[in-house]
């Protein structure tokens, strides 16, 4: 199995605030190396590093506001997320707990940190990956998965060093419960320092891997802490060694290899697309959210 090497590991740059609720370092589209069809399927990172959020009263969040044309994933790692949408979607994420919302055909969400929560104030750290669709994808309807982590599917390493939880493909026989329109592999590796194993994707496949607590090392290649490493799409397999206990987002999927239009939260294959999504959103075309 020929190995896959490192291409780029990239530093966050300095956050911004999406509505008052979600501080956030882009990856994908502004990093250099890492637009919308070098990163394909993906084609949003926003990393919410961690971030003490003060007690408020009223939740702090985004409010009403469209997507089409792709799908976002949301990762609760510390506080909680409650959210809504105009298919009729929503609930609260907890800790540990993904969001998977398929907007596809055109939708309304808002999010906002969950009530209770708020009211106490702390820690807070999320990630939300933007999910390209195929062309005939886009016209679908919308949908949602709540993919709890006391249900998720786990893959426990040797010797007591951690786990592996599978979001989406598989790792080891264990699959992940999350559907997917396209080939995604979607993981988070809970480890213990000393650990070395190797993960393997398709050649071709987009990979990438962020740490979100400790550091690894890629290859030999050390990865610290809110910094991404972004694989090459040659090869197959690289090795993870755990240098201080880590929590790691790993993703790879197959690239759709369409053309991307893209105009805020809207996402087609031709400009035209865009003018019509945007004439459907105007037009009350994806409903009611209050």
């Amino acid at each position: 199995m020929k190995t896959r090497m490192i291409k780029q590991i990239v530093a966050p740059q300095p956050a911004h605030f999406v509505g008052d609720g979600f501080r956030v370092h882009n990856f994908i589209p502004s990093m250099p190396n890492m637009d919308m069809q070098q990163m394909d399927p993906f084609i949003m990172l926003d990393y919410n590093s961690k971030f003490v959020f003060p007690p408020s009263q009223t939740p702090k969040g985004v409010g009403v506001h469209p997507h089409k044309g792709f799908e976002t994933v949301t990762i609760a790692y510390k506080g909680k997320v409650e959210h809504g949408d105009s298919s009729g979607g929503g609930g609260v994420i907890g800790e540990g707990d993904v969001q998977w919302m398929t907007a596809a055909s055109g939708v309304l969400h808002k999010e906002f940190h969950e009530t209770e929560w708020s009211k106490k104030g702390g820690e807070f750290q999320m990630v939300q990956l933007w999910v390209n669709l195929k062309k005939e994808d886009k016209k679908g309807p919308a949908k949602y998965q709540a993919i709890e982590n006391a249900t998720m599917a786990k893959y426990t390493l040797p010797n007591d060093q951690g786990s592996v939880e599978v979001i989406a493909g598989e790792y080891n026989g264990v699959k992940g419960s999350a559907s997917t329109f396209s080939p995604i592999h979607m993981y988070n590796l809970k480890a213990k320092s000393g650990l070395e194993t190797k993960f393997a994707f398709p050649s071709g496949y987009t990979t990438l891997l962020l740490v979100l607590e400790g550091e690894i090392k890629v290859n030999g290649s050390l990865v610290a802490t809110d910094h991404v490493a972004h694989m090459e799409r040659e090869g197959e397999e690289f090795t993870v060694e755990v240098t201080k206990d880590a929590v790691v987002l790993i993703v790879s999927g197959e690239p759709l290899r369409e053309p991307i239009a893209h105009y805020g939260p809207f996402v087609m294959n031709t400009r035209d697309e865009l003018i019509q999504a945007v004439d459907d959103f105007n037009s009350g075309k994806f409903g009611d959210l209050l």
